[in-house]
């Protein structure tokens, strides 16, 4: 007959107190999960457009803060970068929040407007590419698929219907192709248009542009052309390599912005979480068994093996916690993705910490509660 473990026994003989102990680790590694792969997501959405600028240099404002709260500047100042050796050629930017009306329901959102020249690529995306001529005619501007549901179903009223038309801040515009770029958490949707479109959508002076982006000669060094051309032009402007920007753009998300640090906490706030309700679990099971354990002490076991039992208790829960916590973490992955268009996925490497992390909590809340073997006295028995 196979030996059962103590540990096992022990665990199950209270079957609703295990029961309990196992939900509130699921509970924890879902939160843990949820949380870290949102916050993935928020930085790997808050990238999308500087990943795609079609440049290896950018040019903002020193006041910049990030992409959302943009400061202007003069468009003379990126047509200076064409005197610096190794810069091929430069496009501007304008970037604005706009109001767009659902033209099937009629609705108005909140939508991110980019401004863009059409007869140079400022933005690296294929279908943008292809569709940046059609841009020539005014009052027209192409819609990005990746954008969530509630500014329509575009794409597929503009397969049926043509030209489809409705309005942007209260001006009639023309749909005139599709791009993916993706929503982020900044802004649900994206529309680009020409500059002199865009001018005309929010009485903006053609030249005041937000974003320069500057594209180099090949076998340019990105960085020597970034430090002559802050040598050469005044202060009121910036230039940064496309990494650099990049990278404040997610560093202003992961520190500076609440909804990172939401995300952080929530994570943490998982872990402890879990943390209590097991540190109770154990710490109530080894007080119910105090007289078994002092028995055991009595009949020579040392405390290095009750503890071990304490310990193997720790490990079979965050294992059983973990499982049905993935799985539940997957779907809700599932539901993100195809309710709310949050291209959360999860990676092997954020399974694996979670585990790490669940194994880690648990093991520590055993070895707490394993300071009450302290007071299993055989003498108290007998």
């Amino acid at each position: 007959m196979p030996r059962v473990p103590l540990a096992w026994l022990q665990l199950t003989k209270e079957k609703r107190r295990f029961a309990a102990a196992v939900v509130g680790i699921t509970f924890a590694v879902v939160l843990m999960l949820m949380q870290l792969g949102l916050r993935a997501v928020l930085y790997k959405t808050a990238t999308r457009l500087p990943d795609h600028l079609a440049g290896d240099l950018v040019m903002i404002s020193p006041q910049y803060e990030y992409l959302y709260a943009m400061s202007s500047f003069s468009e003379r100042r990126l047509d200076s970068a064409l005197a610096v050796r190794g810069v091929r050629s430069v496009a501007p930017i304008s970037i604005e929040m706009g109001v767009w009306r659902d033209p099937q329901r009629r609705r108005e959102h909140r939508i991110f407007v980019i401004g863009v020249p059409s007869d140079r690529d400022a933005i690296d995306l294929p279908d943008l590419h292809a569709a940046l001529r059609e841009l020539r005619l005014p009052d027209t501007v192409l819609f990005d698929v990746g954008s969530r549901p509630e500014f329509g179903p575009i794409a597929a009223l503009y397969q049926r219907t043509s030209p489809l038309t409705t309005e942007l801040n209260g001006r009639r515009v023309r749909v005139a192709g599709l791009f993916d770029l993706g929503a982020t958490f900044g802004a649900g949707g994206h529309l680009v248009t020409s500059d002199i479109t865009f001018s005309r959508l929010f009485r903006r002076p053609i030249g005041l542009i937000d974003i320069g982006v500057i594209a180099l000669e090949s076998g340019a060094d990105a960085n020597t052309v970034r430090d002559a051309l802050t040598a050469l032009l005044p202060q009121d402007v910036l230039v940064l390599t496309r990494q650099e920007f990049s990278d404040m753009e997610g560093t202003y998300w992961a520190r500076r912005a609440a909804i990172g640090f939401i995300f952080d906490l929530g994570a943490v706030m998982g872990l402890l979480v879990g943390a209590v309700i097991v540190y109770q679990i154990l710490y109530t099971d080894v007080t119910d068994h105090l007289d078994e354990y002092a028995t055991l002490k009595a009949i020579g076991y040392h405390d290095r093996y009750l503890f071990s039992v304490v310990l193997q208790e720790s490990l079979v829960l965050s294992c059983l916690g973990f499982l049905p916590g993935f799985a539940i973490a997957q779907a809700l992955y599932l539901v993100a993705r195809r309710e709310a268009h949050v291209p959360v996925e999860m990676t092997f490497a954020r399974a694996t910490f979670v585990l790490i992390l669940t194994i880690v909590m648990c093991v520590t809340s055993g070895a707490i509660a394993m300071r009450r073997l302290h007071d299993a006295d055989p003498a108290e028995i007998f």
